[in-house]
This record gives structure tokens, sequence and C-alpha cells, in this order.
């Protein structure tokens, strides 16, 4: 049986104990700052503000640590192309017949690869660059043939 597999993840430069050392610091370190501005000069708004701040990094957090796990994974074996696509808690999972497989390349920056099949067509590639995306759809097309 062959079988050939892909697997395209976002690209996480911190790991999440990083990010959430990074983002902890950040938000301290916006209050310790404020607090000599309410204590020295009754600037309480300082210190609204720097909670507003905060606020918005903790947003900043929810949405990245939402999708740091996000990933396509397509996997080709003889009878079938899977194609399982992971976004936040979502997940779709896709099956297409690969004698019947069309598989259409992106044509400018932002297009993805297109695969379609009968009336099922999924798109991928989300987490590549354009010349990565062309390199992909190739690959496909050639390992569809054989």
């Amino acid at each position: 049986m062959h079988q050939r597999e892909w697997l395209l993840k976002r690209n996480c430069s911190l790991s999440p104990r990083q990010f959430v050392v990074a983002m902890s610091g950040l938000c301290l370190g916006l209050i310790v700052f404020s607090l000599p501005f309410v204590f020295l000069y009754g600037a309480w708004m300082v210190l609204a503000f720097a909670i507003l701040e905060a606020a918005a990094l903790a947003a900043a957090f929810l949405h990245y640590a939402r999708h740091a796990c996000d990933h396509e994974h397509i996997v080709l074996a003889d009878d079938a192309l899977l194609v399982e696509c992971i976004e936040a808690e979502r997940v779709r999972q896709i099956r297409l017949e690969p004698q019947w497989l069309r598989v259409v390349p992106p044509k400018r920056y932002g297009d993805l690869i297109c695969l379609e099949s009968g009336k099922c067509a999924v798109q991928v590639g989300r987490f590549l660059t354009l010349e990565k995306r062309q390199l992909l759809a190739e690959e496909l097309r050639q390992e569809i043939r054989k």
C-alpha cells in the first residue's frame, strides 16, 4: 500500500510556556510602571489605561493560543486523499477520490491550492508561502499520477 503524508503547520516561534511568561511579564510591567503615578501624583487614569492595555494583551494572547496548533494534514493513500483542517477548535475532514482529483495551483499571492473531486472541493496551503504552495501543488499532482 502506497501512502504519502504532508503536515502543514503554523510557524510559531514561541512555545506556549514562553508566550505565557512573556505576556505575564508585559502585563506585570505595565501595572508596576503605573503604580508610582497613582501613589505620587494621584493619576488614577494611568492605572486604568494600564489595566485596559493589559486586557488588550490578554485578548491577543487568547487569540494566539486558540490558533497556535492550527494545521492541515493531507494523506494520499491508494484509495483516497484525506484532508484534515484544524482551525481553533473546528476540525474538518474531507475525503476525495484520487482518480477524479484535480489539483488547481495558486496563481497569485494569497491564493490557496484547490483540491477538487466531483462536487467536493477543499483549499489547502494557508500556512505556506506562494512558492511553497506551488511546489506542494506540483508534488501532489506527481503523487496522484503514480
